[in-house]
């Protein structure tokens, strides 16, 4: 209800107050008449202060659907002044001779204070009972019910805002408290249930869909009991802070936030020219290979603001390119989207794809990633990532396109894990063609990506959530990191600088130091709003078979240097894959092929021993890592 309908309603109900005071006084309506005259003076009189006396109180700039003791303590510090006030004009005429009421009855300006105190009060908390049985009625019938673990000042500041915020589709069923003293006992009209051991009963009695842990001092250990118990009863559970916690500065607002991932960047953002992007993209026909990962979906996105001719998703996963086209068409609709799901290794498939699409321009994301999950699938890395790869390059070469951008890894440089080997075969042959065509197609190569599905910070983020521990290979782990933007963007101006000099290297982002996993843990927990060590723990696991300890940018003896962009570099040559056949002309390119045909015959077979065997004829600089122990 709205302040000036409040207004209105006071101004009927105070008219009405005095008479009604003459009357509980009297205790005879028919006896009243006989004051009339000084009733309506007096009336007057106590309207006019009690409205100006409200109004110096702020009683009609409140919302009062949130209505509590503040609100209340007001509401009796203004009827009380109102009735003062009144009573001392009533008492101070009649001393003076003045005649506003001197007849009435001495009782009947406090009566009519007590009148006030109750409409005044019951108009305004009947607005907040009425939102609050009307939101308790919603909570009922279309939300989820949730038990809340905890029922402190947290737990009662969180079913609060549950009961009385529309945008939250939550019921909550009670409460569970360790505390003696609680059990049994009722917290904003909802029963403390239990102790936290039976949270697995009461999820099944209470239809319980999701469990709260408002304990936001609670040490890891129990919040990690709390889960445990959560997972035995097959309920998702998630942990709140207090609001009164996050205003006094005991926990950071980032935990009711995901953590900005360029705050563990430890360097200011890299930035392109977006006019460069845009002038080459415009107009033009676009392919995306693995347009539903992390990287890909990310390139559409980037790509779709610069309004190309035609944007072609193309991925091996349904669900994920599903999900990046109705995110697509949701904030471009009227972008010109084909969405194909295909597989790179297929090549009559991409041959279909190029003829009826024609793409112009072809970024490449398609690809296995994961370092020990490719060293254990040897096989499938060699046909994806570099029989995919070789295939997409025919294809666009067959198909005239334009410019083609490979998306590398930091990995593919002294490789000593097989997914950094097939990233180095694959820039080979891209470029090989570029060399022996002439075309701006090139390869770009940067460190890991903060926030990347699989990578470490989600990792770490689900660790942090469920209590800990955090898990790390090994103290000394050091990695280069950009956000998933910052390669896009690295990505798409790489393909702006791939003309004349340029047209055949190998871009490289200037991503500053190397960053040790163990500090970017630690800058997480904090950010987290937890303590390490004593909220979480690190745990080190030791090296997972093909990492290493830090990864490099560049290949020894390898030809770099800066480009027009003073964030990125671009290498070119061959000089550290001696003895491997360096594709600068048709013959070196023929060998280079001869030994990727063996090397996929051998992944076809099943021989993963031969498979790393051609890998180091190819790739010298291969070399499966020696895992050092942990503590050196």
């Amino acid at each position: 209800m709205r302040n000036r309908y409040l207004f209105l309603l006071d101004v009927v109900l105070l008219a009405m107050t005095p008479t009604l005071a003459l009357v509980m006084r009297l205790d005879a309506a028919a006896w009243v008449a006989g004051y009339a005259s000084a009733l309506i003076r007096f009336t007057i009189l106590a309207l006019g202060v009690k409205l100006a006396t409200f109004f110096l109180f702020g009683l009609y700039r409140r919302y009062w659907r949130y209505a509590s003791v503040d609100e209340l303590v007001s509401i009796f510090l203004a009827v009380g002044s109102a009735a003062l006030i009144v009573a001392g004009l009533f008492f101070g005429a009649g001393i003076l001779g003045m005649d506003i009421g001197r007849s009435l009855p001495r009782s009947v300006p406090f009566i009519d204070g007590l009148l006030t105190l109750m409409v005044i009060g019951g108009t305004r908390f009947s607005v907040r009972v009425v939102a609050y049985k009307r939101r308790r009625t919603e909570c009922q019938r279309d939300s989820k019910a949730v038990l809340i673990v905890g029922a402190g000042d947290a737990g009662a500041m969180i079913v609060r805002e549950m009961l009385s915020s529309k945008h939250i589709n939550i019921d909550p069923v009670g409460f569970v408290d360790d505390d003696p003293a609680k059990q049994k006992k009722s917290i904003l009209g909802l029963p403390v249930l239990g102790t936290r051991k039976d949270i697995p009963g009461l999820v099944e009695k209470y239809g319980v869909e999701e469990v709260v842990i408002a304990i936001p001092t609670a040490p890891g250990k129990v919040v990690r009991e709390i889960m445990t118990l959560c997972e035995a009863a097959h309920v998702p559970s998630r942990t709140m802070p207090g609001m009164y916690e996050i205003l006094s500065g005991q926990i950071s607002v980032s935990q009711l936030r995901n953590v900005d991932i360029e705050d563990l960047l430890r360097r200011e953002p890299v930035r392109i020219n977006a006019q460069d992007v845009e002038k080459m993209l415009s107009g033009k026909r676009v392919l995306v290979t693995g347009a539903g990962g992390s990287i890909g979906s990310e390139l559409c996105r980037q790509i779709a603001r610069s309004t190309p001719a035609h944007l072609i998703l193309l991925g091996h996963g349904e669900n994920s390119i599903f999900q990046i086209e109705n995110e697509l068409r949701r904030h471009w609709p009227k972008a010109a989207l084909s969405v194909v799901v295909a597989d790179i290794r297929d090549q009559a498939r991409l041959a279909a794809v190029f003829e009826l699409e024609k793409p112009q321009v072809v970024f490449h994301a398609a690809a296995h990633k994961h370092v020990p999950m490719m060293e254990a699938n040897c096989e499938d890395a060699i046909t994806n990532n570099v029989g995919g790869t070789r295939t997409l390059v025919q294809m666009a070469e067959r198909f005239g396109v334009e410019r083609f951008v490979l998306i590398s890894s930091d990995k593919a440089v002294n490789p000593t894990n097989v997914m950094g080997a097939t990233k180095r075969v694959a820039e080979k042959v891209v470029q090989a063609t570029a060399q022996r065509t002439g075309r701006p197609y090139v390869a770009v190569r940067f460190g890991n990506v903060l926030g990347s599905r699989g990578s470490v910070v989600p990792t770490f983020r689900e660790q942090i959530a469920r209590g800990g521990p955090v898990t790390i290979t090994h103290p000394d782990v050091k990695r280069y990191f950009m956000t998933i933007p910052e390669a896009v963007q690295l990505v798409l101006q790489a393909a702006t600088l791939a003309s004349g000099e340029y047209r055949t290297g190998v871009f490289v982002l200037d991503m500053g130091e190397p960053i040790k996993i163990v500090d970017l843990a630690r800058d997480l927990i904090e950010l987290s709003g937890k303590q390490m060590g004593q909220d979480i723990e690190i745990v080190f696991t030791g090296l997972r078979p093909g990492e290493k300890l830090f990864e490099e940018l560049f290949r020894d003896g390898e030809n770099y240097r800066r480009t027009h962009h003073e964030k990125i570099f671009v290498a070119a040559g061959e000089p550290a894959d001696t003895g491997s056949p360096a594709p600068s002309g048709k013959k070196d390119e023929a060998d280079l092929n001869q030994l990727i045909d063996q090397l996929l015959q051998e992944a076809e077979r099943g021989r993963p021993d031969d498979v790393r065997r051609l890998l180091k004829e190819i790739v010298p600089n291969y070399t499966p890592a020696v895992v050092p122990p942990l503590g050196l």
